[in-house]
């Protein structure tokens, strides 16, 4: 049999890595339950079309598409939203407002892996719909902050960069740019921070073909404005067009409900972020390391159009997604992945067939009530047991012995400190939870 291995771009998980992907998962699920978020699901395989009728048709060549054994056309999920929109659409006018759903889901891009991206990837989606204030974009950037502090990071190890493809729309328009031209300026300015002048201005030439503005001109302001980082330097700029005074008034709720939430240490004005999709429609942001590598840890914004575009209703919504790729790499540099053994809470050691009916009706008991049990199925010495024992990960043993059965007790062992104490079988439960809880000394004499 020829070497199968695992295809470029995803991967297999051993336990321990898998233990560390449910850390990430469990971190997520607890902040956007503490938010009143509720968890959803779509279907891994999709109709194609769900993706192309949101992004075009470009986007086939970064999906793992195929024709299906009923002909149809269909597609592994690159991403949840679409499947968010469609089925928030169709139960919309039954779902009380503002809706808070997550999803924390396995999504997939045929593109070429490097670090921090691969084909295969798990990432959480947050949305809040039915709410076209900015308090629900300030709720939506504390929660994708309260998600990374929830690592053990501070809010001085990342920042949460704020930008806004309305306030870009309207300050190009004082220009003089048409609105059709403003989403190709912008993939312009998208790329002011990684491009060189000459590519920049034949880009912007481009974006700019069939209308009177100057191109050098207009790409020299719009790095001015990407360069204006606080409030007061918008406002200046915003002298004299009621436009963007009025969209200012947006910022400034914006800002002093997140500040009011306690979030105003991670947050910047980053005017150079305007988010490569263009279904956004209003504040966008991303979330980047502040030392290391400066990677990206997660994006999102407010895209109004987007639900009613998938054939639903009018509604408004702004959502954000981070990735377990990055935010793993970023865990493990920080060392912030938490050294916890992903085996049982007991060990049992069954010490001579005479103590087994005993021990097996206590494991049975022990498993009932929730706690993580294993035992030896064979017979074994003492030594070989307690080995056992700690390869599985256990943090307790509970040995079973025929003098222990005869006085009625099991002797619980700390695999840690080798203390050990006996607890009558009788309180076993209530005497193992206080353990788990306190440690040893709840049952030392």
């Amino acid at each position: 049999m020829s070497d199968i291995r695992t295809l470029p771009g995803f991967r297999e998980f051993y336990p321990e890595d898998r233990a560390v992907l449910g850390h990430i998962m469990n971190v997520w699920r607890q902040s956007c339950r503490r938010y009143g978020f509720r968890e959803w699901e779509s279907p891994v395989l999709e109709p194609l079309e769900l993706f192309t009728e949101k992004s075009g048709e470009e986007i086939v060549r970064q999906l793992f598409n195929f024709e299906d054994k009923g002909g149809r056309q269909v597609s592994l999920r690159p991403e949840m939203t679409p499947s968010l929109a469609r089925m928030v659409g169709a139960k919309a006018n039954g779902i009380p407002k503002p809706i808070r759903w997550f999803a924390i889901g396995e999504n997939f891009r045929y593109e070429k892996p490097q670090k921090g991206r691969l084909r295969s990837f798990y990432q959480l989606n947050a949305d809040l719909l039915g709410e076209a204030g900015p308090a629900a974009d300030a709720e939506i950037m504390a929660l994708c902050a309260d998600c990374l502090l929830g690592f053990g990071l501070t809010q001085k190890d990342f920042r949460i960069r704020i930008s806004d493809r309305t306030l870009w729309f309207r300050y190009l328009a004082s220009l003089g740019i048409p609105e059709s031209h403003a989403a190709a300026v912008l993939s312009v300015v998208d790329k002011l921070e990684r491009g060189t002048p000459s590519d920049l201005l034949t880009a912007m030439t481009a974006a700019l073909t069939g209308t009177n503005v100057d191109a050098a001109h207009a790409l020299q302001a719009a790095r001015t404005f990407a360069g204006t980082n606080s409030l007061e330097g918008l406002t200046q700029l915003a002298a004299g067009d009621e436009a963007m005074q009025n969209r200012l008034q947006d910022w400034k709720h914006l800002l002093h409900t997140l500040h009011a939430l306690g979030f105003a240490e991670c947050l910047t004005i980053d005017l150079t972020i305007v988010r490569g999709l263009a279904y956004y429609t209003g504040f966008v942001f991303e979330a980047f390391e502040t030392g290391g590598e400066a990677r990206a840890l997660a994006g999102g914004g407010r895209y109004d159009t987007l639900v009613k575009k998938m054939h639903g209703p009018d509604l408004p919504a702004v959502g954000f997604g981070m990735g377990d790729v990055t935010v793993r790499d970023l865990l493990e540099a920080k060392q912030l992945i938490p050294a916890y053994a992903d085996g049982p809470d007991f060990f049992v050691m069954i010490l001579g067939e005479d103590a087994r009916t005993a021990a097996l009706n206590d494991i049975a008991s022990l498993r009932h009530a929730g706690f993580r049990v294993e035992y030896n199925f064979h017979d074994g010495k003492f030594p070989k047991l307690i080995h056992a024992a700690e390869v599985a990960g256990a943090r307790y043993a509970l040995i079973y012995g025929g003098s222990e059965v005869a006085k009625g007790v099991t002797k619980v062992r700390s695999l840690t400190d080798r203390s050990e104490a006996e607890v009558p079988r009788t309180d076993i439960i209530p005497a193992l939870r206080a353990v788990l809880a306190e440690g040893m000394r709840a049952v030392l004499p």
